[in-house]
């Protein structure tokens, strides 16, 4: 049992007051929380945890009636450094009732305890909510350390099938299959057709996606200076912002726009008949009513700190970024989204893992989830 394995904690507990918690269910390891800090902050250290009470310290009595009162040793807890004004100290042990007491789920059985400073912004604004953040921080939303310490404790929560209560009482209890996406982070640079081949072993529908040379021949002649704000009754396309900037910024000359249309069109096909090396590129997968799946590749701008030293990675990553874009993009952003957005969730996650484990296979380095959190290839 967990009780007997780590000190606990009642719900009416003095450490629990202000702060915000770590529900975990049965068999996730302390190792496994250390190694999820350690993805998101840089410096990760263990810190002992001094505490008043002698039941959480490990030393916890007990009576019989030939020795009296007696110590009896326990794993003392610890803390963890995240930052520099944050800790999270565990692991507690907590029992079913006192779990449902402070609204966690019954399946709670493991506590850990965030100190971080309260810091605090703007009320939230319109928008998604998939997290329930807004929903827990009506008044202002936190900023800064506090911020980052809790979006950790979110992703932290949604990776290991747990839950958080924050300071202000609210419980978040992510959805694990709301993160679909994954990256696979190389050394490796190949070739967009040879992506597009390896998407297509899974996907055989896929398609480069690049412009097609002569497929855009300029705006409209219903938009901008050409359009009268509305055409038989119907607004002008794409709104009226165009007309009105042009109206404002534009370059009114008629000889000196075709003298600048000219040059982008001299720059245009020179570029066409020369084009430059590609540094970005995608393939696309459409999935018809369940969306789309893309694969953007592009250098990797900011590595998880657990990647930092790895001896390939200092001359440069490449990033393989295994994307489900849904139908109704809205509904990626809503705590509870639609029956029709789950459904089209759990066909379109198993392509994501596909395509990155081949990808995986065929350009080596680590596989990372939504949260850069290391995931291993072979739980594709």
């Amino acid at each position: 049992m967990v009780a007997d394995r780590y000190p606990s904690l009642a719900a009416d507990d003095p450490a629990l007051v202000d702060r915000h918690l770590l529900a975990l269910p049965e068999g996730v390891e302390t190792e496994e929380v250390e190694v999820l800090a350690a993805s998101r902050f840089r410096n990760v250290r263990w810190e002992d945890a001094a505490r008043e009470s002698a039941t959480r310290t490990g030393m916890l009595p007990a009576v019989t009636a030939a020795f009296g009162i007696r110590s009896v040793a326990r794993p003392s807890v610890r803390s963890l450094r995240l930052a520099r004004l944050s800790t999270l100290t565990g692991p507690y042990g907590i029992d079913t009732q006192d779990a449902i007491g402070l609204g966690l789920p019954a399946s709670t059985v493991v506590l850990w305890v965030l100190q971080t400073p309260r810091e605090r912004g703007e009320r939230p604004g319109p928008g998604g909510d998939r997290d329930g953040v807004k929903r827990a921080f009506p008044d202002g939303l936190p900023i800064r350390e506090e911020a980052r310490a809790l979006q950790w404790l979110v992703a932290a929560a949604r990776r290991l099938g747990g839950a958080v209560r924050t300071q202000t009482g609210a419980v978040l209890t992510p959805d694990p299959d709301a993160a679909t996406d994954l990256t696979v982070l190389t050394d490796r640079w190949v070739e967009p057709a040879d992506v597009l081949a390896l998407v297509q072993r899974v996907q055989p529908h896929a398609y480069l996606s690049v412009a097609t040379p002569g497929s855009w021949t300029g705006p409209t002649v219903l938009t901008g200076r050409g359009s009268q704000g509305a055409v038989g009754g119907a607004p002008e396309a794409g709104g009226s912002g165009l007309r009105a900037a042009l109206e404002r910024h534009g370059v009114a000359d008629d000889d000196e726009r075709r003298r600048l249309m000219a040059e982008a069109d001299a720059y245009d096909e020179l570029m066409l008949a020369a084009p430059p090396p590609a540094e970005a590129f995608g393939v696309l997968v459409d999935l018809g009513v369940d969306g789309m799946l893309a694969v953007e590749v592009a250098a990797c701008e900011q590595l998880p700190p657990l990647m930092e030293d790895l001896p390939w990675t200092g001359a440069g990553v490449v990033a393989y970024r295994v994307r489900w874009e849904p139908f109704e993009i809205e509904q990626r952003e809503q705590e509870r989204p639609s029956f029709e957005h789950r459904v089209a969730r759990s066909r379109a996650a198993p392509m994501v893992a596909a395509v990155a484990k081949v990808l995986q296979a065929a350009v080596g380095g680590e596989v990372a989830d939504e949260a850069d959190f290391l995931v291993d290839p072979a739980d594709l």
